[in-house]
Protein backbone atom coordinates (compact mmCIF):
# COMPACT_ATOMS: atom_id res chain seq x y z
CA UNK A 1 0.00 0.00 0.00
CA UNK A 2 1.55 3.65 -1.09
CA UNK A 3 4.02 2.37 -3.33
CA UNK A 4 4.34 3.94 -6.60
CA UNK A 5 4.94 1.29 -9.63
CA UNK A 6 5.05 1.50 -13.16
CA UNK A 7 2.88 -0.46 -15.28
CA UNK A 8 1.78 -0.67 -18.99
CA UNK A 9 -2.09 0.19 -19.55
CA UNK A 10 -2.75 -2.64 -21.95
CA UNK A 11 -6.78 -2.01 -22.60
CA UNK A 12 -8.93 0.62 -21.17
CA UNK A 13 -12.86 -0.47 -21.98
CA UNK A 14 -16.14 1.02 -19.90
CA UNK A 15 -18.08 -1.84 -18.44
CA UNK A 16 -21.97 -1.48 -16.88
CA UNK A 17 -19.85 -1.34 -13.44
CA UNK A 18 -17.31 1.86 -14.50
CA UNK A 19 -14.47 1.75 -16.60
CA UNK A 20 -12.35 -1.23 -16.96
CA UNK A 21 -8.30 -0.72 -16.94
CA UNK A 22 -6.31 -3.98 -17.57
CA UNK A 23 -2.49 -3.40 -16.26
CA UNK A 24 0.60 -5.56 -16.95
CA UNK A 25 4.46 -5.16 -15.99
CA UNK A 26 5.26 -8.28 -18.42
CA UNK A 27 4.13 -6.76 -21.85
CA UNK A 28 6.40 -5.95 -24.52
CA UNK A 29 5.43 -2.67 -24.58
CA UNK A 30 5.88 -1.81 -20.64
CA UNK A 31 10.11 -2.49 -22.04
CA UNK A 32 9.06 0.15 -24.83
CA UNK A 33 7.71 2.75 -22.31
CA UNK A 34 10.61 1.95 -19.71
CA UNK A 35 13.03 3.14 -22.59
CA UNK A 36 11.53 6.19 -23.68
CA UNK A 37 10.94 7.47 -20.55
CA UNK A 38 14.64 6.94 -19.36
CA UNK A 39 16.64 7.92 -22.75
CA UNK A 40 15.26 11.31 -24.24
CA UNK A 41 16.76 10.58 -27.62
CA UNK A 42 14.15 8.19 -28.67
CA UNK A 43 11.42 11.46 -27.67
CA UNK A 44 13.79 13.67 -30.14
CA UNK A 45 13.94 10.86 -33.10
CA UNK A 46 17.93 10.38 -32.85
CA UNK A 47 17.02 6.72 -31.47
CA UNK A 48 14.81 4.91 -32.87
CA UNK A 49 13.01 1.35 -32.03
CA UNK A 50 12.99 -1.73 -34.63
CA UNK A 51 11.03 -3.52 -32.46
CA UNK A 52 11.04 -5.64 -28.94
CA UNK A 53 10.64 -9.44 -27.85
CA UNK A 54 10.36 -9.98 -24.32
CA UNK A 55 10.28 -13.71 -22.50
CA UNK A 56 8.82 -11.71 -18.95
CA UNK A 57 11.45 -12.43 -15.83
CA UNK A 58 14.42 -13.74 -18.15
CA UNK A 59 15.61 -11.47 -20.79
CA UNK A 60 14.33 -8.55 -23.48
CA UNK A 61 16.16 -8.14 -26.53
CA UNK A 62 15.49 -4.38 -28.01
CA UNK A 63 16.22 -3.96 -31.52
CA UNK A 64 17.68 -0.05 -31.95
CA UNK A 65 18.98 2.27 -34.07
CA UNK A 66 20.33 5.65 -34.62
CA UNK A 67 18.88 8.30 -37.57
CA UNK A 68 22.21 10.32 -36.87
CA UNK A 69 25.40 8.75 -38.23
CA UNK A 70 27.36 10.87 -35.34
CA UNK A 71 25.53 8.97 -32.42
CA UNK A 72 26.37 5.37 -31.10
CA UNK A 73 22.47 4.12 -30.81
CA UNK A 74 23.94 0.86 -28.67
CA UNK A 75 25.98 3.26 -26.48
CA UNK A 76 23.43 6.25 -25.85
CA UNK A 77 21.06 3.38 -24.49
CA UNK A 78 23.63 2.12 -21.46
CA UNK A 79 24.52 5.45 -21.01
CA UNK A 80 27.49 6.83 -19.32
CA UNK A 81 28.96 4.27 -16.97
CA UNK A 82 25.41 2.04 -17.42
CA UNK A 83 23.67 4.31 -15.80
CA UNK A 84 20.80 4.30 -18.32
CA UNK A 85 20.29 0.94 -18.99
CA UNK A 86 21.10 0.15 -15.23
CA UNK A 87 17.81 2.18 -14.14
CA UNK A 88 15.78 -0.08 -17.03
CA UNK A 89 17.03 -3.11 -15.57
CA UNK A 90 16.06 -2.21 -12.29
CA UNK A 91 12.51 -1.40 -12.93
CA UNK A 92 12.32 -4.84 -14.43
CA UNK A 93 13.81 -6.21 -11.24
CA UNK A 94 16.95 -7.65 -12.58
CA UNK A 95 15.90 -9.17 -16.18
CA UNK A 96 18.17 -8.97 -19.06
CA UNK A 97 18.04 -7.03 -21.49
CA UNK A 98 20.10 -7.23 -25.01
CA UNK A 99 20.58 -4.15 -26.49
CA UNK A 100 20.86 -4.87 -30.80
CA UNK A 101 21.43 -3.08 -33.49
CA UNK A 102 18.96 -2.66 -36.33
CA UNK A 103 20.12 -3.52 -39.79
CA UNK A 104 18.02 -3.17 -42.91
CA UNK A 105 20.25 -6.53 -44.28
CA UNK A 106 17.81 -9.09 -42.83
CA UNK A 107 21.05 -11.60 -42.91
CA UNK A 108 22.59 -9.47 -40.37
CA UNK A 109 19.88 -8.10 -38.23
CA UNK A 110 19.57 -12.18 -37.77
CA UNK A 111 23.25 -12.66 -36.15
CA UNK A 112 23.01 -8.93 -34.38
CA UNK A 113 19.93 -10.65 -33.09
CA UNK A 114 21.16 -13.91 -31.87
CA UNK A 115 24.08 -12.14 -29.96
CA UNK A 116 26.01 -13.00 -28.03
CA UNK A 117 26.84 -15.68 -30.34
CA UNK A 118 29.80 -14.59 -32.71
CA UNK A 119 30.85 -16.07 -35.89
CA UNK A 120 27.52 -16.95 -37.73
CA UNK A 121 27.07 -17.73 -41.37
CA UNK A 122 22.96 -16.68 -41.88
CA UNK A 123 21.66 -17.41 -45.04
CA UNK A 124 18.33 -16.60 -45.83
CA UNK A 125 15.77 -19.55 -47.33
CA UNK A 126 12.68 -18.27 -48.47
CA UNK A 127 11.38 -14.08 -47.09
CA UNK A 128 10.61 -15.19 -43.62
CA UNK A 129 12.72 -18.21 -42.98
CA UNK A 130 16.67 -18.62 -42.38
CA UNK A 131 19.53 -21.46 -41.75
CA UNK A 132 22.50 -20.17 -39.00
CA UNK A 133 24.95 -22.38 -39.33
CA UNK A 134 27.51 -21.70 -36.12
CA UNK A 135 30.49 -23.25 -35.29
CA UNK A 136 30.17 -25.37 -32.11
CA UNK A 137 31.47 -23.34 -29.21
CA UNK A 138 28.89 -20.63 -30.67
CA UNK A 139 25.65 -23.09 -30.86
CA UNK A 140 25.38 -23.24 -27.63
CA UNK A 141 25.21 -19.61 -27.13
CA UNK A 142 22.94 -18.80 -30.03
CA UNK A 143 20.08 -21.32 -29.08
CA UNK A 144 20.25 -19.91 -25.23
CA UNK A 145 19.33 -21.39 -22.05
CA UNK A 146 16.15 -23.41 -22.73
CA UNK A 147 15.77 -21.78 -26.20
CA UNK A 148 15.49 -18.77 -24.96
CA UNK A 149 17.48 -16.51 -27.00
CA UNK A 150 16.70 -18.54 -30.56
CA UNK A 151 13.55 -18.05 -29.59
CA UNK A 152 13.80 -14.40 -28.90
CA UNK A 153 15.86 -13.29 -32.16
CA UNK A 154 12.53 -15.06 -33.96
CA UNK A 155 10.42 -12.75 -32.45
CA UNK A 156 12.24 -9.72 -33.04
CA UNK A 157 13.37 -10.79 -36.53
CA UNK A 158 9.97 -12.45 -37.37
CA UNK A 159 11.94 -14.61 -39.05
CA UNK A 160 11.64 -18.64 -38.00
CA UNK A 161 15.36 -19.71 -37.43
CA UNK A 162 17.08 -23.01 -37.97
CA UNK A 163 20.46 -23.44 -36.85
CA UNK A 164 23.13 -25.83 -37.30
CA UNK A 165 26.61 -26.35 -36.51
CA UNK A 166 28.51 -27.37 -40.58
CA UNK A 167 28.90 -30.82 -38.97
CA UNK A 168 25.07 -31.62 -38.99
CA UNK A 169 25.09 -30.17 -42.64
CA UNK A 170 27.75 -32.21 -43.93
CA UNK A 171 25.90 -35.41 -42.35
CA UNK A 172 22.91 -34.47 -43.93
CA UNK A 173 24.62 -34.23 -47.11
CA UNK A 174 26.23 -37.91 -46.59
CA UNK A 175 22.69 -39.21 -45.89
CA UNK A 176 21.34 -38.38 -49.09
Amino acid sequence: MGDSIKVYITKIENTTKGPLILLSRKHYGFVKRLFELEIPEFNDGTLMMYAVAREPGVRSKVAVYSTNSKVDAIGSCVGEKGTRIANIIKELNGEKVDLILYNPDIEKFVANALSPAKNLNVSMMSDNEALVIADTENLSLAIGKKGVNIKLASKLTKVKINIKTLEDINKEINEK
